[in-house]
Formats: structure tokens, sequence, C-alpha cells
């Protein structure tokens, strides 16, 4: 029923003049889905607060309420057409009155981690739009069918949601930068191995897919009490996103999965100053995707000690610094900065060898982020102690991948497994530290064996890739079409 009612409300977003593209849908939705979300946890909320004989305090006044405006109720319990507003009421009570006064809730919040926080942060980044208010009237009668009660009703809105997100990813020509394979994301989260306590910190965070999967792995660790389940809630996970868009779906991504207020701050995380941090600052894991290709001015690489405009680089010496003594990390990045031979990638490649322990390297084939058309590695390292010896993983699924074929967790079974002990095998080898050369410190991917051999694509494959663009283009079409 949900993915039906997800199929309804983007075929209602094709059709509306304001939305031109999957990155549209995707931003639409995830507004009102929030406020559906909202409305939810406060009935909720004024449930138990009722059992425990207390007065529940609403965070919306009566005008604002889901039920007021979106969807008042007739005695069936079926939405009241004739008291809900629709057609151009309906869009301008949205634009000129609703959030406005959602936006507000920033300035009246207690401090940034608290839910009215991010309420005034979502409505002061995002606007509606629809254009049609009868487009919104029906979606919004699509979006009241679906319900927040039960941890099945949200893991299902949880799966359906992330295949939003990994759609609205491969929608552009930057697909990796809202869309992590899930399955490499969670073979990172078994490898670093988070424990109830530890804090967690993505700094590039996205659509929040590191957070969500760290936060579905340990909670469904044995025996967790109250406390650590208070813990997974409010101090384990922390984020900082850039972008507008992708902040709101990290925002919404993370309510779904379970965490009712996300620690994710909207901001430039490369705009903090190094030299400023404090051991109070630093987290015990950082599991990132880092965006690659930006440049960064002058100004912001002052806040480095290794200059360079490249934004990955600077990360990860942002990640680097952030981690505590002794703390883990697992971060994704171009693979040519193994080998690049500018002053900055050599300089950074030295430091990470001597101020951590760089124990893994995994090779990840091309096509493992569609779209996105750039070959990848995945560094492990632990902060505190200088690297001994480097464990590489070559991974080869056995064929090409694309969008019809992409990674799957199968694929990375063999990885976890011998990573364990850094077992030697024809993908996978060890590199002593003392042997790699003090002058380009060059970490380049050379299996001993000769390599994996290369995998021809079938014809179908081949056919199925075409199709698959084909479609792809004819939305994007029709999205400029719309335009005109």
């Amino acid at each position: 029923m949900f993915e039906q009612t997800f199929r309804n409300i983007d075929d209602i977003l094709r059709k509306e003049a304001g939305c031109a593209s999957e990155l549209d849908y995707t931003e639409q939705s995830s507004w009102l889905l929030f406020l559906k979300y909202l409305d939810s946890l406060e009935h909720s909320k004024a449930m138990e607060a009722e059992l425990e004989g207390k007065k529940y305090t609403w965070l919306l006044d009566a005008p604002y309420r889901w039920e007021t405006w979106a969807a008042p109720k007739g005695k069936d319990g079926k939405i009241d057409h004739n008291a809900a507003m629709t057609g151009d009421d309906l869009r301008d009570f949205v634009n000129q009155t609703l959030f406005p006064y959602l936006h507000r809730f920033k300035e009246k919040a207690a401090n940034s981690k608290t839910l009215e926080y991010k309420i005034g942060e979502i409505f002061g980044e995002i606007k509606n739009r629809i254009q049609s208010g009868y487009n919104l009237r029906d979606i919004i009668d699509h979006i009241d069918e679906l319900r927040f009660g039960s941890q099945v009703e949200k893991h299902e809105l949880s799966h359906l949601y992330e295949a939003k997100i990994k759609n609205m990813g491969n929608a552009g020509r930057n697909g990796g930068e809202y869309y992590t394979p899930r399955p490499l994301i969670r073979a990172m989260v078994q490898v670093v191995n988070p424990k109830i306590g530890e804090t967690i910190y993505d700094g590039a965070c996205g659509s929040a897919g590191f957070l969500c999967e760290a936060f579905d792995y340990l909670r469904t660790r044995p025996s967790l009490n109250t406390r650590d389940l208070k813990t997974l809630q409010e101090t384990t996970f922390y984020g900082i996103e850039k972008k507008s868009l992708a902040y709101v779906i990290a925002i919404m991504n993370m309510i779904l999965h379970g965490i009712e207020a996300p620690n994710i701050a909207h901001a430039n995380t490369l705009a903090l100053n190094l030299a400023d941090v404090q051991d109070k600052d630093r987290f015990d894991i950082v599991l990132a995707n880092p965006p690659f290709g930006g440049k960064e001015r002058k100004e912001v690489q002052q806040n480095f000690p290794i200059k360079t405009g490249e934004t990955a680089f600077l990360f990860l010496q942002h990640f680097i610094k952030f981690l505590k003594a002794g703390g883990r990390g697992a971060i994704v990045i171009k693979n040519t900065f193994l080998s690049n031979t500018d002053n900055a990638s050599v300089s950074l490649r030295k430091h990470l060898l001597e101020s951590c322990n760089l124990h893994t390297v995994l090779d990840c084939p091309s096509g493992t982020f569609q779209g996105a058309g750039v070959k990848t590695v995945v560094l492990f390292f632990e902060k505190g102690a200088p690297t001994r010896k480097v464990w590489y993983y070559q991974l080869d699924p056995g064929r090409n991948m694309g969008k019809t074929n992409p990674l799957n967790d199968a694929d990375l079974a063999e990885f976890i497994a011998l990573q364990k002990t850094f077992a030697d095998s024809p993908k996978s080898w060890s590199v002593d530290a003392a042997s790699i050369a003090p002058d380009s410190y060059d970490l380049s991917v050379k299996n001993p064996d000769g390599g994996v051999a290369v995998v021809h694509r079938s014809p179908q494959d081949i056919m199925d890739e075409i199709a698959a663009l084909d479609a792809e283009s004819a939305e994007v079409l029709k999205g400029i079409r719309a335009l005109l």
C-alpha cells in the first residue's frame, strides 16, 4: 500500500509545473512527510502524557496542525473535503502562513539540538514548489494515508524513502553526492564495528545514509536496555551538511529510521578551523563519503595545514583531526588519491600514514557509484599510531556493474570475512609500510598476483543499460518540456 502511495504522489508531481526532476519530487515529498510524521509524533506523546496523568504541551498551535489545515476529519474518520482547503486558498495558506510560522521555530528553540530548531531550520531552507493548490490537495490526501504508528510501518516507509533517495542520486550527474550504495556502507560499518556509547560522525552527511545504516546496525545488537536506546537517540550520531536539499533529506531519512531529533547541523564543515579543535569536539568513529572534484576558496584552505583546493583532501584532513586517539575511520575517496604526485597529495598520504594506522584499503571497481563515473577506494584507519602494514582488497563482483546490476551485499561478503584476519588471497595482499617509498608515499593498488581479470559485459547487460539510460533521458526531456 505504501509503495503505491509513493507512486501516486510522484505521478502528481510529474504533472506539476514547479517540479522538474527527481530531486524536486523528493524535496516536496519530504516536507509533507515531515509534517505528517510530526502530527503522528505529537499525538503519540499527547496520548502517553494522558495515560500518565500529565498535560502535554503541543509544539504546533492548533491552526497549524496537520489535522486542522491538511486533513480535517469527519465523524467517519475520513478527510472532510467541505472543511479542507484546496486550490489557491490551500497554496496561499502554505506559502504565506504555514511556512513563515514554522520557520520562526528556529528563533524560539532552546538550542540547535531540539526538534523545534529542526522544524525552523527545515522550513527556512526549502520552499513549496507545488504551484497548483489542487495538485497539493491530491498529494496531501495520499500523504494522509501513511501511518507511522508501528515499527513495521516506519521500517517500510524508511525503505521506500531510501529508494527515492537512490532514484534522486541516479537522476543527476552528481549521483554519489546523494547516494552511496548501501551494501558498501553496510560493509564499512561492519568493519569499523561501532559499539553502544561510541560517537559516530559524518561531516559530509548528504542524505545521512552512513548514520542511518550505523543506527540500524547498533539497534539490532542483543540485550539493549532503555539507557542504550536513549544513548542511540540522543548522543551517538552527529552530522553536518552544507546543501539545503540534502540537509532536509538527511533529517527526514533519520526520522524515518527512528531517530526523533537528529543531531544534523546545516553548515559548511570546511569553514571550521582545525586549529580550534579540542578533545571535547572529537568522535570515536568517522564514516563518510566526502564530495570529490570540488574546489574550495583560498580562505577556506587557510583552515588546513595542508593547502589544497580539492574538497575531498580537505575533508580527509578534517576527519583525521576530528577523530579521538584510538578512533576509527572509514572514508570513501577517489583512487587517484593513492598515487597523485602533487605536493598536497604526497603530504596528505604522509600525514595519514604517520598519524594513523591505515590498515585496510578496499579497491572498488568502476560502476560502484552509478552515474559518478569515477573509481574509488575506501580507507580504513585508526588514529594514534603510525601505519605498519596495509592490507589491500580488490573487489571483483565478477560482472560489470551499472544501474541494472548494482553492488549487493553478497559482493562484499568475502571482503568482510578476509579483512578480519587480513588474509592473503588472489584478491588481497599486504604491503609493509617500510617498503612504501618515502619520497612519494605511493599507495597505489598493485596486486602482486597480476590483478583481477577484466570481465567483459554481455550483450544483454549492454542492452539493459541502454534501455535504462533511454528511460532516464526521456524523464529529463519531459521535465525540460514542462518548464518551457
